[in-house]
């Protein structure tokens, strides 16, 4: 048996949907037949509607950042599995304003075609779409694989920034343009000393053997094709807050923002105190942290481990990080 408390594997996702609309009820409500969460009392100065979705089992990604502030809808396939177009369609015609609707899509297969047919079927209707995706990841940066990185933290990042944007009454080009330009200046790395428990299975994705890590593990489980021996913790931070830094390459005094996110099994204490080590890693390197997020906002159901995401600020992109959501 999964060790997880629900009824089947097959009422999991619905009965989370419909729990999650009824303890939202002032600020989400949640279409069945398609499935999609949408936003009920969005900013009246919106002009773009923001959709963005995939698989289910990395909660609260994407249906508990719907709402004011954040996304007009969140579409959920099943556990890990890219939502089918139509639902991504009726979202989108559902949350679409005046100026049309930016689909903010991570950089996986299934998410990729699934949005780009919607797309195609909201051209058809006359509503303006664009697409912005999400590729944060440094495990999978490499011109060998053709899909390119990997979308894994930066996703929460981009969605809470432009979610302020559009509140503002940014146009649609305008927030396409602000989030490539801030995926730019953003990367991830995540590990894992213990990968999920399948829904179905009860079993463990992948093994790993005593004293083992898995660097650059990927939100659904990919092996990252680099197992380690569990370093020391401080020295693991200094090599992830090193890559992440050599990525991005900030300009000298920049405000950065690290995210430090749980991927499911990792608690607070933990999160936090790493946090404080690798955010006195960026110090050594002459960098200053002036933005954080703490917390388990992307996670693989119940994995062990967590990620690091490090983006670089700027005026404005500062302002609307602080905006009130």
């Amino acid at each position: 048996m999964a060790p997880y408390f629900m009824r089947s594997a097959d009422d999991l996702v619905a009965d989370s949907l419909r729990g999650l609309a009824a303890a939202r009820a002032g600020t989400v409500r949640l279409s069945t037949d398609p499935r999609y969460l949408l936003a009920t009392d969005p900013a009246p100065g919106r002009r773009v509607g923001l959709v963005s979705g995939g698989g289910s089992g990395h909660e609260p990604m994407h249906g508990g950042l719907v709402g004011r502030g954040l996304l007009d809808a969140a579409v959920p396939g099943e556990i890990f599995a890219s939502p089918h177009n139509r639902q991504i369609y009726e979202a989108s015609r559902a949350a679409a304003k005046e100026a049309g609707v930016l689909h903010i899509v991570k950089n996986y297969t299934g998410d990729i075609i699934n949005f780009g047919i919607a797309r195609e079927r909201l051209a058809m209707d006359g509503i303006a779409c664009a697409e912005l995706v999400v590729d944060d990841d440094l495990a999978t940066d490499d011109p060998e694989i053709l899909l390119g990185r990997r979308g894994t933290g930066a996703t929460v990042l981009v969605e809470k920034i432009l979610g302020a944007a559009a509140d503002q009454g940014a146009g649609l080009e305008e927030l396409r343009s602000l989030g490539r330009a801030f995926l730019d200046r953003t990367r991830s790395v995540a590990v894992a000393n213990r990968f999920h428990t399948g829904v179905r299975t009860g079993t463990v994705q992948a093994e790993l053997g005593d004293g083992e890590l898995e660097y650059g593990v990927g939100i659904h489980g990919e092996r990252s094709g680099e197992t380690i021996e569990t370093p020391r913790l401080t020295d693991l931070l200094a090599r992830m807050t090193g890559e992440l830094v050599n990525a991005i390459e900030p300009a000298p005094g920049a405000p950065l923002l690290l995210f430090v996110n749980g991927l499911g099994a990792t608690t607070e204490l933990e999160l936090f105190g790493i946090f404080g080590l690798a955010a006195g890693h960026l110090a050594d390197l002459g960098h200053t942290v002036s933005r954080n997020l703490v917390g388990s906002y992307v996670t693989a159901l119940d994995m062990s481990g967590f990620s690091l995401t490090l983006a670089e600020l700027d005026e404005r992109t500062t302002a609307l990080w602080d905006a009130g959501a």
